[in-house]
């Protein structure tokens, strides 16, 4: 247990990485008799559950993005480092950034995590993730750049291709960009385009389970599939991905298996630890799960090192019903305030009970007033479940401007359809999207 007399210096507290752990970490200590340091490689805190609205023109990045120094300016006791940490040294309590040691008393890592391709990372560079603004970016700019391209293809069979998204993943992030792409496709893009009909854009959501939203409510799983349906999209379970080469993926349902021209990949399946993890697994001796997740103890530290502490999606948490705990906001904002508070206790002599996640439920957004959420005693679906969607994500969203213009932008979307930020940016140009065409598109 860690005491503090008045006469000592403050207790140290570095905490690595802005997200949602890290962030409400920091915001519970402001009034803390600590100083804190943190350091993220990036300046802004992302709200990530809104990344897919970036990737389909919905909203801007800077709409979902708070800077950290400004969210955490009246914290007087808090600092904000810029650079990434890249090891550390647990018996002389310093992180190092770059050639720069800094010491700590209490350490809290909430690195997160990024998406995980099982083994063959080569598919990357033909089917983005999403869990970056950059990701957001280049998923953006691959989905405008396919109809794009449509319009300009004479050749029927690659048309096709251009004109077959395919999206791998039915967890909320792929049943979301799924139905955002069908609506571009059905409703935003419908008069934009001259020589295609952007309604005729082929939208594949593969899940390899026996439905998709696995988390939710069985029959919350149904409706989601009926709404994607009825928005065009045409949703398999049951399905693996084989491989994903040459603008083909390739498929195993069953003993069966297909192949699927598509210029437009987009990854919504797994997810790895951040490589702290292994950082952390090195120099702490801590234990990592199949993902590289550090297995933490009942007070989120590391075993054998009680004032280390790892937080959000790089914990695996599997004290509360035997599985780790979901990598989804709501827990790393929880994990991050325990800590917080934890650290404060024992400042004070005292202790706290172990972590216990307190689940407030599930939602996602299927499309124009559809969505559904699981809140365990009550489920939702369609408009009022599409309307609580929407206040819960506003509430969330860190500071007030952001607030304000995304209940703009939405309140415009709805009214007219319309997604103002539909720009295709980056240095490639379409035609580097192609990688080859010599694979023929099949009915599925």
């Amino acid at each position: 247990m860690v005491n503090s007399l008045d006469n000592n210096p403050p207790h140290q507290v570095v905490i690595v990485g802005g997200g949602f752990g890290g962030l409400y970490a920091a915001k519970t200590l402001a009034k803390a008799a600590v100083n804190v340091t943190l350091i993220d490689k990036r300046n802004f805190h992302l709200f990530q559950p809104l990344l897919y609205q970036v990737a389909t023109g919905a909203l801007s990045p800077a709409d979902i993005s708070s800077p950290l120094r400004s969210v955490l300016s009246k914290s007087k006791n808090t600092k904000v480092l810029l650079g990434e940490v890249n090891n550390i040294d647990p018996e002389a309590q310093k992180v190092i950034v770059g050639d720069e040691a800094i010491a700590y008393d209490t350490l809290i890592v909430a690195t997160g995590a990024k998406h995980s391709y099982f083994g063959k990372d080569n598919w990357e560079e033909f089917a983005p993730g999403l869990k970056t603004v950059e990701d957001a970016i280049e998923m953006r700019s691959r989905i405008f750049s396919a109809f794009e391209a449509a319009e300009k293809e004479t050749d029927p069979e690659k048309r096709r291709a251009w004109l077959t998204f395919v999206i791998v993943g039915g967890g909320p992030t792929g049943v979301e960009l799924a139905g955002a792409i069908a609506e571009l496709a059905n409703q935003t893009l419908k008069e934009d385009f001259r020589n295609i009909d952007t309604s005729e854009a082929k939208i594949l959501l593969l899940e390899g389970l026996d439905r998709i939203l696995p988390p939710f409510a069985p029959e919350l799983s149904q409706e989601a599939e009926a709404s994607l349906t009825r928005l065009g999209v045409i949703v398999q379970t049951k399905t693996l991905v084989t491989n994903i080469e040459n603008d083909v993926v390739t498929l195993k349902q069953g003993d069966e298996v297909k192949e699927i021209a598509s210029k437009t990949v987009l990854w919504a399946a797994g997810v790895k630890a951040s490589a702290m993890g292994k950082v952390l697994a090195e120099h702490t001796g801590a234990e990592c799960d199949r993902a590289g997740r550090i297995i933490v103890e009942p007070d989120l530290s590391i075993k054998g090192h009680p004032n280390i502490f790892v937080v959000g999606d790089l914990a695996n948490f599997s004290h509360q019903n035997g599985k780790p705990l979901p990598g989804v906001a709501p827990v790393a904002k929880q994990e991050g305030e325990y800590v917080a508070t934890l650290v404060q206790q024992r400042l004070a002599g005292k202790n706290l009970p172990p972590f216990a996640y307190t689940d407030h439920g599930s939602l996602a957004m299927i499309g124009h007033n559809s969505a559904v959420v699981d809140l365990g005693f009550m489920k939702l679906k369609g408009f009022f479940a599409w309307l609580f969607w929407l206040v819960i994500h506003i509430y969330f969203l860190i500071e007030f401007d952001n607030k304000l213009v995304v209940m703009i932008q939405w309140a415009w979307n709805y009214f007219t359809r319309n997604r103002g930020a539909r720009l295709i940016t980056g240095k490639e140009s379409i035609t580097e999207f192609v990688i080859s065409d010599n694979k023929q598109p099949v009915n599925v």
